[in-house]
């Protein structure tokens, strides 16, 4: 049985959820709405055991609804022209999620995402991100929440070049995902299925591929 509060994640971010077999073009108004990071996401879809939910806004339902009739490759390079944004980039991840994180130790402390040493994705965030320093206090690795409603919390993970094989990320990554459950979210990781240390870090962190896929288009 699919967690409640990934279900209610789902529902809420997407328009609908769950679907039938097949795709199942859906409108949402959230797809009109600035994301967490203040931009637009004009299409988002999630892929499980046979079913695809694709959010659009209600205006672009039914000319991607046409589209979807051709082959899922055809689909998958209009639809940035589709939602009217043909410059930006069409997304295509494993999608995972949490109930029961690694135990593993801590390794960062919860702070202001406004040190101007931080990388630039880092300080996209305005509530306080997972940082991993060195003993000098330079920034190795952090974790950013994504809080795209109240029930699912997306967890995005980056270490500097130095500090990797060190296991940080997947420490980071365990002990955000602890701080998510714990204000009653589900959290959930997405990753490019190429990105092989990314898929690393989440199988360690307790996030299993399942199987489940996610894609849409995003600001460059």
């Amino acid at each position: 049985m699919l967690d409640r509060r990934l279900h209610l994640h789902l529902a809420t971010w997407l328009g609908q959820w769950p679907a039938g077999p097949g795709l199942h073009v859906v409108a949402s108004r959230r797809r009109g709405r600035p994301a967490w990071d203040g931009r637009l996401r004009p299409a988002i879809a999630v892929q499980a055991r046979g079913s695809t939910v694709l959010s659009v806004p209600p205006d672009r339902v039914e000319a991607i609804r046409a589209l979807a009739r051709g082959s899922e490759a055809e689909l998958l390079a209009a639809l940035p022209a589709a939602v009217g944004q043909p410059d930006w980039m069409l997304a295509d991840d494993t999608f995972r999620w949490c109930l029961d994180p690694a135990p593993l130790p801590e390794a960062g402390r919860w702070v202001p995402p406004i040190d101007p040493a931080f990388p630039s994705w880092l300080r996209l965030f305005d509530r306080e991100v997972l940082v991993a320093r060195d003993a000098d206090g330079s920034f190795l690795a952090g974790v950013g929440i994504k809080r795209h409603d109240a029930h699912g919390h997306e967890l995005a993970v980056g270490t500097v070049a130095a500090a990797r094989g060190q296991g940080l990320a997947r420490r980071l990554v365990a002990q955000a995902a602890r701080r998510v459950l714990d204000e009653g979210a589900v959290p959930t990781y997405r990753h490019d299925p190429r990105n092989l240390a990314s898929a690393r870090v989440a199988d360690a962190a307790g996030f299993p591929d399942r199987g489940w896929r996610s894609y849409g288009v995003y600001p460059r």
